[in-house]
């Protein structure tokens, strides 16, 4: 996540390569007056919709297919944004493979490949989403508008990543404007979703015939027992349960041959094409030293292990030796709908190892319990989607919870640990990069703590709750007890005066000796919540919509706050 700037002649090299790339990609950029013309000189519905967005001029050019369409419904401009955010984002993927194909460090080509991964599932999401918009009825897109903002938050996230993964100026800023209309149309997109409500005034409809279709093409509402009507009767039957069993599962892992398979890779390799319902996967006691990927089509895994000291998936990846942050991951869990417990993830490059991750969560709807994060810098990759943690144990040093997530930690352990000397440690680090995604980390009712090891130098090492790593960046501790070691002023700067207006960091209800806020920085982007109504906002309801989906994990929660 640090900044490292390489210099070589090769970088000078590969500037000369991409120069004629980036000419004349960035078309959609406009200045304020060719804005305000843009909308006075189309329709009527496609000027309400982009006076929503802060790219008006390229939402214009986006609405072209459909702008003189009189039947047109918002669904079918919505789709128009969406589509026209694909084509651009599967340019810049070309772009940057070409740029790949002129670089000659090692980092940076490793970079360009994680470039292409992030943007195939850019493209994935995107296209999920323009066929979400597609199946839904006229009016029925609000319905849907936690999903669609879900996705579409994750898609900015997909594209920063690709910038941030290049360490010289040159490849980052070229990569950069390669992806600008891109970002700027997903920017878009995001907002008239985010206006939809508003925008819809000018779509009138019958309303009791909006109602009806509401109610039928509603999958997510809830019957009787708290499932959503299209959950399968038997996943009801295998999470329905929060008692202390464990559901029969499909494989068995076991380093002594007493099971199934001797590796997790092994049991994952075996996921059915053809799967209903979950996939459950029992990964008897042992350590085992593997690199775990959940991919994007192995949907509905459920591992449980023996125990977080007992069960544990270990690795080593790390900066300092040439392995990409995204990349270093011991465990990395990308299908939807995962679920861990009693397992331990850790990352033993050790603090000098650097960026050195123990588990990267991009799975959507996916939770933690009873399970431990360990390692040093970057310990925990929040990095997309909503996801949730209940007693689990997560230690570290540096931005050790990081990402650009909707992540809520509840009930859980937050160790900090001795890092490197001339370091400071920093509990988080989001990485939310739009004011309009609906990501953040939410710390609730759990207790921040120092290890035994810095337990003796706990005052002469600041530590504190989080720094801004990117222009929104969102953290919100509560309930929580604090320790006497985190800092006064609670909140350390990214670099300078660099984000602190725009940030969003808040403190709600917390105690213990280090939770005293008199001495809090003032950064106007921080505030300290008095509000109830405001702190719930933050809960796991609202900002994850877990009453939708945590039941079906099968174990404990609450959805509100906690006093």
């Amino acid at each position: 996540m640090q900044k490292f700037v390489l210099f070589g002649v090769s970088v000078f090299l590969v500037v000369g390569a991409i120069v004629g790339l980036i000419i004349g990609v960035n078309r959609h950029h406009s200045s304020t007056d060719e804005d305000g013309q843009a909308l006075s000189t189309t329709t009527k519905s496609v000027a309400s919709i982009c006076s929503q967005t802060d790219y008006k001029r390229a939402c214009v050019d986006s609405m072209s297919s459909v702008a003189n369409n009189a039947s047109a419904t918002p669904n079918d401009f919505l789709q128009a944004a969406i589509n026209v955010v694909i084509e651009e984002v599967q340019a810049a993927m070309n772009r940057s493979l070409t740029i790949g194909k002129a670089a000659n460090d090692s980092f940076q080509k490793m970079a360009v490949e994680d470039c292409k991964e992030l943007l195939e599932y850019a493209v994935e999401e995107l296209q999920a989403s323009y066929s979400m918009v597609g199946d839904s009825n006229l009016h029925t897109v609000p319905d849907r508008e936690a999903e669609l903002k879900n996705w579409l938050s994750a898609v900015i996230s997909y594209q920063q990543t690709c910038i941030d993964g290049f360490t010289t100026p040159e490849l980052q800023n070229a990569i950069s404007n390669g992806l600008l209309n891109a970002t700027q149309l997903t920017d878009n997109a995001l907002a008239i979703v985010t206006a939809i409500s508003q925008i819809l005034q000018a779509f009138p409809v019958n309303t009791t015939e909006t109602s009806r279709r509401l109610l039928e093409n509603n999958h997510d509402m809830l019957d009787s027992d708290g499932f959503p009507a299209w959950f399968p009767a038997g996943d009801r039957r295998l999470m329905g349960s929060q008692s202390g069993g464990q559901p029969a599962p499909n494989a068995v892992v076991a380093l002594d041959g007493s099971g199934q398979y001797k590796s997790i890779n092994d049991a994952l390799a075996a996921y059915p094409e053809d799967l209903k319902g979950r996939y459950v996967i029992y990964i008897k006691a042992g350590v085992y030293n593997e690199y775990v990927i959940i991919t994007k089509k192995q949907i509905n895994v459920y591992m449980y292990g023996d125990g977080p000291r007992k069960t544990i998936v270990t690795g080593k990846k790390c900066k300092r030796d040439g392995t990409q942050t995204f990349q270093s991951a011991s465990f990395s869990a990308i299908g939807d709908g995962f679920i861990a417990k009693a397992m331990g993830f850790q990352n033993t490059a050790g603090p000098d190892g650097h960026q050195a991750v123990a588990l990267r969560v991009q799975s959507d709807q996916s939770a933690f319990y009873n399970c431990r994060m360990d390692g040093y810098q970057d310990t925990l990759y929040i990095q997309t989607h909503r996801q949730f943690y209940r007693n689990c144990v997560i230690s570290g040093t540096v931005d050790f919870i990081f990402g650009d997530s909707a992540a809520i930690i509840q009930n859980s352990l937050i160790i900090v640990r001795k890092p490197m000397d001339n370091q400071q440690n920093t509990v988080t680090a989001h990485g939310r990069s739009n004011g309009r995604e609906t990501t953040g980390v939410v710390i609730q009712n759990c207790r921040i703590v120092p290890e035994q090891l810095l337990e003796p130098v706990r005052f002469q090492i600041p530590t504190y709750l989080g720094r801004p790593w990117k222009a929104y960046s969102r953290a919100v501790i509560m309930e929580s007890t604090l320790a006497d070691f985190i800092q006064p002023a609670g909140w350390m700067p990214w670099d300078g005066n660099l984000y602190l207006d725009t940030l969003d960091f808040a403190e709600y209800a917390n105690r213990g000796p280090g939770a005293a806020t008199n001495n809090r920085v003032k950064w106007k982007g921080f505030h300290v919540i008095t509000d109830r109504n405001q702190a719930l906002q933050f809960t796991a309801g609202p900002f994850i919509q877990g009453g939708e989906w945590l039941k079906n994990s099968g174990a404990p929660f609450f959805l509100g706050l906690k006093n």
